[in-house]
């Protein structure tokens, strides 16, 4: 019997990042830029988030698909992004890329992240998993369901039961309508093969802001227990996927609006997503 099933595990996890808990009826709202640029961009982005933000992401070590594409500021931008985290009340979840950097990582940050490209770097999982540091596993981008639980097995078996999934879309016949298709059939599946949560990431699921708004939304009404959404203040500036990140202050709109679709789907007023 897996470690993620249902059958091992009949009721929700809740994963802890910081004070923000993640399952099990609380929803987080994860914001932040694709990457940390600089210290004023970081900065600025996690003060206009506060308040509506639960969670500060940022990419400091960034898988690119071309080698000239802008990989990341490293271990400043590290630093940097935990910075902003603690000047403003925000426990922050980067991406760690190889097996090296985990261990660095997990003692600067309260989450960490491993991307769609790695999600079956196994040797990668095995070290998170022995990490003591929640995990976000994102789903890869042909990888099927039974993967992605698999690769979340790998994590549990090593040690760490602290996993959220996160659907960020797969390639199908999308074109270049969309940078990837959101499969929000997902999550509901997902609601029931597994105790851990789940989150959407309709910013890389669509690749486009204005289709943002409407599948966060949508996110939420198949189950989903967050959001993970790309906030810049300069979106036409971007160093990396400037076309799917929302302004601040779309931002905060949709996730007062996502507050009030929570309390309406459950029926009763919750306090806010993460109360």
């Amino acid at each position: 019997m897996h470690l993620v099933s249902r059958e091992y595990k009949p009721e929700d996890t809740v994963v802890t990042v910081g004070e923000v808990r993640i399952g099990g009826g609380h929803r987080a709202y994860i914001a932040g830029p694709c990457s940390v640029e600089d210290e004023g961009q970081i900065m600025e982005i996690a003060r206009l988030i506060q308040g509506r933000a639960h969670i500060l992401r940022g990419g400091a070590f960034k898988p690119r698909t071309s080698p000239y594409s802008f990989q990341g500021l490293g271990e400043e931008g590290l630093r940097l992004l935990v910075q902003a985290g603690r000047a403003f009340g925000l426990p922050v979840v980067t991406e760690v890329l190889s097996e090296e950097e985990v261990e660095r990582v997990a003692e600067q940050v309260d989450m960490l992240q491993i991307g769609a490209r790695n999600m079956q770097n196994y040797a990668l999982l095995k070290k998170v998993g022995a990490q003591k540091k929640p995990v976000l596993l994102k789903r890869g981008l042909a990888a099927t369901i039974e993967e992605l639980l698999l690769a979340a097995e790998y994590i549990l078996a090593a040690g760490n039961p602290q996993v959220v999934l996160c659907e960020r879309g797969i390639r199908t016949f999308s074109g270049s309508l969309t940078r990837n298709t959101l499969d929000l059939s997902a999550v509901p599946i997902l609601k029931q093969l597994t105790h851990l949560p789940v989150i959407v990431d309709p910013s890389h699921g669509t690749g486009r802001w204005n289709l943002v708004e409407p599948l966060a939304k949508a996110a939420l009404a198949v189950g989903a227990d967050g959001v993970m959404i790309e906030v810049h203040t300069h979106p036409q500036e971007a160093l990396s996927d400037g076309p799917q990140s929302l302004k601040p202050e779309r931002f905060r709109a949709l996730a007062a609006e996502l507050d009030a679709l929570a309390e309406f789907l459950d029926g009763r007023s919750r306090g806010g997503a993460n109360g």
